[in-house]
């Protein structure tokens, strides 16, 4: 079993090409359910959506999220009324946050609504939200703290970042899936997928009982870097860096992990910072981690893989 740890559009890439390489039932996708949020009366779900289209064969292959031929009555309406349309809902889409809000509202876990979407899309593999429990990342910036959708969406980005804060994440535990694969005697490694460290995977690794097995494991945790020649693949990780004051370079992104790693995936255009990596402690391995077509997540998946049994055969 391989446990990844997802996020966004390109934890949702290499989750494809985790699927596509793994018999069914080998992998279990841990999704960020940091960005959730409530909008218009629903339970957005972003990127536990991002991932569960992707790996359904249904997603926005231009954007990365949302569904493919998409329509946009609804907010065309919405807009004409004065509501809200900063948050773009399509047609499609809509369907499922009003399912899963009426479920929730019904006493479902978001974690069984999500097995049973994975199930209705013919979802091979497992895909669960981290937590059912209520965690919302909040950005601290210098405009005061803001729910990360607004800054995300709503303000584009724009505000200058001083750190992150996860409600609720001391009290969250893991979904049953996570908690299982965490469990398991099969697990045989846990790959964080090439999603925004700060806010994609930060929330996942936060849950407690995640900190206890990254103290105690005995599988190999590999990561791949999100950010190429100092920027980030999309999203913005790298600005988030910048104005921590970290480096936005990919040996700050394996910085950032320091003492959860045993191996650290770089692109072949950041080779040079490998010595850097290595000299921390953690394996670097150099690969073209770009996904731009279904074969590239494949074989990235596939080499990944491959580093990490190297690292747990040394374990």
């Amino acid at each position: 079993m391989i446990l990844a740890l997802a996020g966004g559009v390109g934890g949702a890439k290499l989750a494809h090409g985790l699927a596509a390489v793994l018999a069914p039932g080998e992998l279990v996708v841990a999704v960020n359910t940091g960005d959730d949020f409530t909008h218009l009366g629903l339970h957005i779900s972003p990127d536990l959506d991002s991932v569960v289209y992707k790996l359904a064969g249904c997603n926005n292959p231009e954007t990365g999220w949302g569904l493919k031929d998409e329509t946009w009555h609804f907010m065309a309406a919405l807009e004409r009324l004065g509501g809200e349309t900063w948050f773009r809902l399509g047609d499609g889409d809509l369907a499922t946050h009003i399912e899963r809000t009426r479920r929730l509202e019904a006493g479902e876990l978001l974690s069984a609504i999500a097995a049973d979407f994975c199930r209705r899309f013919a979802i091979a593999q497992t895909v669960t939200p981290m937590s059912d429990d209520k965690v919302r990342t909040m950005v601290i910036t210098a405009d005061g703290r803001l729910p990360f959708q607004d800054y995300f969406v709503r303000l584009g980005c724009a505000p200058r970042v001083a750190g992150f804060e996860f409600e609720g994440i001391a009290r969250a535990t893991p979904a049953p899936a996570l908690a299982a694969a965490l469990e398991s005697d099969a697990l045989a490694a846990v790959v964080i997928c090439p999603s925004n460290p700060f806010v994609s995977t930060a929330p996942i690794l936060g849950l407690p009982a995640m900190g206890a097995f990254l103290k105690t494991r005995r599988v190999p945790v590999v990561a791949i870097s999100p950010i190429i020649e100092g920027a980030a693949v999309r999203g913005p990780a790298a600005k988030m860096m910048a104005e921590l004051g970290l480096a936005a370079t990919a040996a700050g992104v394996a910085r950032h992990y320091d003492g959860t790693l045993d191996g650290f995936v770089i692109d072949g255009r950041d080779a040079a910072l490998a010595p850097q990596i290595e000299t921390g402690g953690v394996a670097a391995c150099v690969l073209d981690t770009i996904m731009e077509t279904a074969a590239d997540e494949a074989l990235l998946a596939r080499r990944v893989l491959d580093f990490a049994a190297g690292l747990g055969a040394g374990r």
